[in-house]
């Protein structure tokens, strides 16, 4: 994963070169240890604006992981239910 998404407070950002593993396990440190930290992520589109955004204890954000390639019409079709797919020889 090259790029993040995040929603706080009902808005979406992103980070970008950073590892989702990293990130969620900084976050939850800082749960942790009762503190809050600064992260700087992106807002807006075309020209991203750095913003930076509080998190800690009793603030509510989410975590999103971006992939690198968007799903083709394949990856789309799987686990969508109801929806069969034949295969012809």
């Amino acid at each position: 994963m090259k790029r993040i998404g995040i929603i706080y407070a009902g808005r979406e950002f992103s980070v970008g070169e950073e590892s989702f593993e990293q990130m969620k396990a900084d976050i939850e440190e800082a749960m942790r240890s009762g503190r809050s930290v600064w992260i700087t992520v992106n807002h807006g589109e075309g020209r991203p604006q750095p913003t930076e955004l509080l998190v800690g204890p009793g603030i509510p954000i989410a975590l999103l992981p971006i992939p690198d390639e968007p799903p083709g019409p394949a990856d789309e079709a799987d686990g969508v239910e109801g929806q069969t797919s034949s295969v012809q020889s």
